[in-house]
């Protein structure tokens, strides 16, 4: 796969799902209040130059929760969000 994003976007891998958690003797279903995940990792930088100083392939960043596009390839989900989406890289 090789996917490359244009401008200020970032290609993000998202962050896997926890599933179905239990609290007690309480299952709690992962379909039950589920949260998006708002943590990635970023798989490709678009072509910003400033952009590309600041985040880099292999980063994972916590993005807006409603952001981005989602697409799927090869069973694997991405986003791809815009830099304004962005709100931190993990170190």
């Amino acid at each position: 796969m090789n996917i490359q994003p244009l401008d200020d976007r970032v290609l993000i891998e998202k962050a896997k799902d926890e599933g179905e958690q239990k609290v007690g003797s309480i299952i709690i279903p992962d379909t039950a209040a589920k949260e998006k995940p708002t943590m990635g990792k970023v798989v490709a930088v678009g072509t910003d130059e400033d952009l590309q100083e600041n985040i880099k392939v292999g980063d994972t960043i916590i993005y807006s929760k409603y952001a981005g596009d989602e697409i799927k390839v090869d069973d694997v989900e991405y986003l791809i969000v815009s830099r304004g989406d962005i709100l931190a890289t993990v170190k």
